[in-house]
Order: structure tokens, then C-alpha cells, then sequence
């Protein structure tokens, strides 16, 4: 391309720089312009890749019809594939009336696809359709449409690294990549960051109306070293603050240190580990390392257990012979026809507690148990001198047990 022509296009949208990156940029989107090929735009946030498609479709057969410029990451997972296909009257709860969608609105124009990366899956494959045959079919719909929309996409995107984990189709990519064009980050443009900051610098004074800021050769240094991730888009950002809140117009490296980060290094708007090939990887680690601890926290109440375990079965072998109280049948047989440790019998397993077994006297093998049991009780009343509470701490049994067989002996008068 001719240098004249060049400079035309760069002066009809504003695109400042003269770095052979950016000129091979422009010179492929002329070239590709007049034909119905895909193109697919990769760069960094904030490089300009806006404009790229712009200058495709004015220099186009299709220039007189509809451009459309579309951020497919801010339009909600739901209602993307109506605001691309349209949808029919009633399809879903809001369509109140039939809507053609982008695709039918644009026939015979292009369609700009910011952020195609972000795309659904389900909506990908839609795309590829309409990509290949022309044909789609809007929500809600039966019948298949026509439409003749020029595509230009753009993505930041790792395109290769999100087919490889499955978030893009990898026949959408090849479609769509049939003239790739590479924006280059500010930081590979040189002298162009300097031009770019002065024609920030001077919209900014004339717009609100003050003397423009300039910068010294050790300041101009300093700007083209540092490597700017949110590039064209960070260093306008930059340039207005400068503007606004410097009280010199004349900035050397010392001011503009202030209002450039310290990480001169870095290439990323916020700090991301970089040693990983994987963009969940940080997040795999994190839910290896909670189910690591998990079960290492399983393994150490499993140990726990068996020693209590272990230590209640010493204390069950050295204690003595304590029984809990089992309830009897109704008909309770003789003291001779019983295991060696009897039961003391009780009403109900709510007031069972652990009795002390008291062996019979000899005179009271011959009796029945109730028998037995009664005369104990009178015997321990006896020698407590008729306090029941004492007689009770000394049988071994609860006050309420024993107000309870008093009443079930007739002693309770």
C-alpha cells in the first residue's frame, strides 16, 4: 500500500503510530475488505481492535448497508441467541412480539463479534450454521431463515488454550480464522507511545479548557520502557490523571513515576501465576489441597476413635460387675431358676439406672424376688433410721425408684 493512502486511512479514524506492526495491520484488513472472507482479530484488552473492523466494512462492497458492532460478553447466557437470531412471539415469558435479532437485521451488512470467546457453547455451534449455510433458525421458531452477514471477530482470549479445555468449538476457530490479523500491544510500538500521550494530552486540554502537559526526554524514556498490560486503553487513562491532578505542565520521569505502578516488568493488569498451563489450575490445587486435608482430618478422628474405643474396653474388663437394669416379664421366676447375678426389676427403661448387685442372704434363697427385693428395702430403711433418701444412696438406686417400689410394697404409708 501506497504510504499516501496510508496516512488517509490512519488520518479518517484517528489511529496515531507509525510502527511497521500496525501499518502490516491495516494493510492486510484493506486487502481482505473487499471480499466475503471471516476475520478474526487477536490482541490484548485495549489495543484497539474496535477499529480494525470499522475499517473493513467502509472500504467493502457492503458499506452502504448495516454495521453492527456486538459485545457478545455482555449480553446474558439466556437471551444471546435471541439477540442474534431473533425469536418469535411468545417463545418465551417477554416476547411480546416477533424480533429479527442481529442477523436478520443486518442482511447484506457486517456483523462486528467483540469478546467472541465468550460465547456459549450452543450459540457457537449457531454461529458455525449461520457461517456455512446462511441458515438459522430464530427461538421459538420451525422454519429456517436466510441471511448474508459479513463476520469480523475479535477476542483476547487464549483461542487455542480454551479449545484445548472444551470452552471453544474448534471448527467455529478454523471458520472464523480464515484472514487472522495480530494487533500488537502498545508496549511493541516504540516511538508511538510518545505520540499517543500527546494526542491525549491535547484532547484533554482542549476539552476542559488548559495548557497542555508535556513531558521531558527522561520522562519519554521511562513511558516507552514501561510495558503497559492495559495498553492504548491504560495509557489514555494515565494521560488524563497527569492532566487533572499534575500542577507542573512540564513533566519530567521523577512526576511521571507517580502515576505509573512500580512493576515495570509486568504485563498483566492484575498479578496471575504464571507458571501454570492451565488457566484452572490455581483452583485444582486449591480443591486438592481442601480434600488432602479432609481426609487427613478423617484419618485422624478414625485414630481417635479406635484409641477411646480401645480404652472403654480396659476400663469394661478391670471395672466391677455393674449391670444395667433390664425390665422382667410379669411372671418372674424364683431366685434358683435365675443366672448367678440377678436383675432388680424396674417399670420402665426410662427410670433404669446402673444397680449395685447385693447378694442375697441365705435365708432368702427360698424366696421370690419381689419377696427378696422387699425385704431389702425394709432392711436399708431400717438401718437409715426410716430416711429414704439415705436408704436410696444406699441401695444404689434413684429417689424416684424408690418412692416407686414403696408405693408398689404398700411402704410409702
Amino acid at each position: 500500500m501506497k504510504s499516501s493512502e496510508l496516512q488517509n486511512i490512519k488520518m479518517r479514524y484517528g489511529i496515531v503510530g507509525n510502527c511497521e506492526a500496525l501499518n502490516h495491520v491495516l494493510d492486510v484488513a484493506l486487502q481482505v475488505a473487499p471480499t466475503d472472507l471471516s476475520v478474526l482479530i487477536v490482541g490484548e484488552s485495549g489495543v484497539g481492535k474496535e477499529i480494525i473492523p470499522r475499517v473493513i466494512h467502509d472500504n467493502s462492497p457492503r458499506r452502504r448497508e448495516k454495521y453492527f458492532a456486538i459485545n457478545c460478553g455482555s449480553i446474558p447466557e439466556g437471551t444471546i441467541d435471541s439477540e442474534l437470531f431473533g425469536h418469535v412471539k411468545g417463545s418465551f415469558t417477554g416476547a411480546i412480539n416477533d424480533s429479527p435479532g442481529y442477523f436478520g437485521v443486518a442482511n447484506k451488512g457486517t456483523l462486528f463479534l467483540d469478546e467472541v470467546g465468550e460465547l456459549p457453547l450452543a450459540t457457537q455451534a449457531r454461529l458455525l450454521r449461520v457461517l456455512e449455510t446462511g441458515e438459522y433458525i430464530p427461538v421459538g421458531a420451525t422454519e429456517v431463515r436466510k441471511t448474508d452477514v459479513r463476520i469480523v471477530a475479535a477476542t483476547n482470549v487464549n483461542i487455542r488454550l480454551a479449545i484445548s479445555e472444551g470452552r471453544f468449538r474448534e471448527d467455529l476457530y478454523y471458520r472464523l480464522n480464515s484472514i487472522p490479523i495480530q494487533m500488537p500491544p502498545l508496549r511493541e510500538r516504540g516511538e508511538d507511545i510518545v505520540l499517543l500521550f500527546r494526542l491525549f494530552a491535547m484532547q484533554m486540554a482542549e476539552k476542559y479548557r488548559m495548557d497542555k502537559v508535556v513531558l521531558t526526554d527522561g520522562a519519554k524514556q521511562l513511558l516507552m520502557r514501561y510495558k503497559w498490560p492495559g495498553n492504548v486503553r491504560q495509557l489514555k487513562n494515565i494521560t488524563e490523571q497527569i492532566s487533572i491532578l499534575s500542577p507542573e505542565r512540564q513533566i519530567t520521569a521523577e512526576m511521571l513515576a507517580k502515576f505509573i505502578p512500580q512493576d515495570q516488568e509486568t504485563t498483566q493488569l492484575a498479578p496471575i501465576r504464571s507458571d501454570s498451563d492451565h488457566s484452572f489450575e490455581n483452583e485444582r490445587e486449591i480443591l486438592y489441597k481442601i480434600l488432602f486435608e479432609l481426609r487427613s482430618n478423617v484419618n485422624d478422628m478414625r485414630r481417635e476413635m479406635s484409641t477411646l474405643k480401645k480404652q472403654i474396653e480396659d476400663v469394661q474388663v478391670s471395672a466391677p460387675a455393674v449391670q444395667a437394669v433390664p425390665a422382667v416379664p410379669t411372671t418372674v421366676p424364683t431366685v434358683s431358676s435365675i443366672p448367678t447375678i440377678p436383675s432388680i426389676p424396674t417399670a420402665s427403661m426410662e427410670d433404669a439406672v446402673a444397680e449395685e448387685y447385693i447378694e442375697p442372704a441365705p435365708e432368702l434363697e427360698n424366696l421370690n424376688v419381689n419377696d427378696w427385693s422387699r425385704q431389702a428395702l425394709e432392711k436399708a430403711l431400717a438401718r437409715n433410721g426410716g430416711n429414704r433418701k439415705k436408704a436410696a444412696l444406699e441401695m444404689g438406686i434413684s429417689d424416684r425408684t424408690l418412692y416407686r417400689r414403696l408405693k408398689q410394697y404398700g411402704l410409702d404409708k
